[in-house]
């Protein structure tokens, strides 16, 4: 029996429950307590499982991670709950009610997609994968509308099947993969697989994916979730304007679509700096946000934009600008020392010093907080302090 088995047996969850909420600090001196009742690689398994769902929560949320099963890869690959519900609700949007899921790995997609409506042929080739991915659509009351199969993708018939999505592995023995023909299976066939979807297709890739290698009749669209950058996704068929690039932002989703514009001029440092997020500088859309602002770039190879005014936007964060100086961390130093910064936020674009070392050398102190980004204007590394504007 291997530990998902046992791990869904009244005994087993019996013992999950017992473990929960474990502290890292105490599974030995409890581990040790189980063991005098319970077989130790049975203990092993529920402890590990334990340990999967806490750290799957950041993913899931607490009330379906404490239900679902995880592998170590499952809970490292899978997509955020957020933003695969955002998905399969585009999906539905645009008529889908089959989905054929391709590399579902635990089934987070296939949940998402099975919540959305959406009838889902997961598939994938690893067997204990398969397993947590069936164990997890029973758990949450989605086995109706899931079937999980154990087969190669590439020989998978999609025909009868809406859409298709596809999430190839983008990790190997040697960490990530970044050249999009070495993800398994490679993007030129999972690219070859949407196109003959009946209705839509999306493919989940790195959000570090060269514009180049989208094909062209494909639209490109880079998520973030607050804030962090996810994914990319290539989407075809129904919805999908070819050629197209947009950022989304979650929560929301507010989407920002590309319009062809020019990259914008670099110009002196106003009153304001805007942060775009990392999806619109992904997506390479940081020229429609500094014509949303008004501004300019600090510099022609840095993705900060400037302006005198303030205008809000969702797609960057603006910050009010009060000092300006050439990199100096002495001179930075005196500065915080005599404003009484304590709390001190190093954000960084084009400069080679990192955060962690610039405040061990300034060492703020003080009641009162800043944020210092390192970069360049007209080319020279320079410091910009400030705060969020308001």
């Amino acid at each position: 029996m291997n530990d998902l088995d046992f791990l869904r047996t009244p005994e087993g969850r019996a013992l999950l429950d017992e473990v929960r909420d474990t502290d890292p600090a105490q599974e030995l001196a409890v581990a040790t307590r189980l063991r005098r009742t319970h077989p130790a690689p049975l203990v092993s398994a529920a402890l590990g499982q334990a340990r999967l769902r806490q750290r799957a929560v950041a993913k899931f949320g607490a009330a379906d991670a404490g239900r679902m099963f995880f592998t170590p890869n499952g809970v490292e690959q899978s997509t955020r709950a957020s933003v695969a519900a955002y998905r399969a609700e585009r999906l539905h949007g645009l008529g889908v009610r089959s989905v054929a899921d391709l590399c579902c790995g635990i089934g987070g997609d296939a949940i998402a997609l099975a919540r959305a409506g959406i009838r889902v042929l997961a598939v994938d080739r690893d067997p204990l994968t398969c397993e947590a991915a069936r164990a997890n659509a029973d758990a949450l009351g989605l086995a109706d509308l899931i079937e999980v199969r154990e087969a190669d993708v590439t020989e998978v018939g999609t025909a009868p099947y809406d859409a298709v999505f596809v999430d190839p592995a983008r990790r190997g023995g040697r960490g990530r993969i970044f050249d999009p023909e070495a993800y398994s299976p490679p993007l030129s066939w999972a690219v070859a697989a949407a196109r003959t979807a009946a209705r839509a297709a999306a493919l989940k890739v790195a959000p570090g994916i060269p514009h180049e290698a989208v094909p062209a009749d494909a639209e490109a669209e880079w998520i973030s979730d607050g804030g962090d950058v996810k994914e990319a996704v290539l989407w075809f068929g129904a919805g999908a304007a070819p050629g197209a690039v947009r950022a989304t932002l979650l929560p929301g989703p507010r989407t920002l679509p590309g319009t062809g514009l020019p990259d914008p001029e670099a110009r002196t440092p106003g009153r304001y700096l805007y942060e775009p997020d990392g999806a619109v500088v992904r997506a390479h859309l940081v020229a429609e946000v500094a014509a949303q602002v008004g501004g300019g770039l600090l510099d022609a190879t840095i993705a900060y934009v400037t302006a005198d005014e303030l205008r809000p936007t969702p797609y960057a964060t603006a910050y009010e600008i009060t000092d300006r100086m050439p990199f100096n961390v002495k001179k930075l130093k005196a500065l915080l020392c005599e404003r009484g910064v304590g709390t001190l936020t190093v954000k960084k674009r084009g400069s080679a010093v990192e955060p962690e070392e610039l405040r061990k050398k300034v060492r703020p102190q003080g009641p009162n907080a800043a944020t210092v980004f390192l970069t360049r204007v007209a080319g020279a590394p320079t410091m910009l302090i400030g705060h969020p504007a308001r």
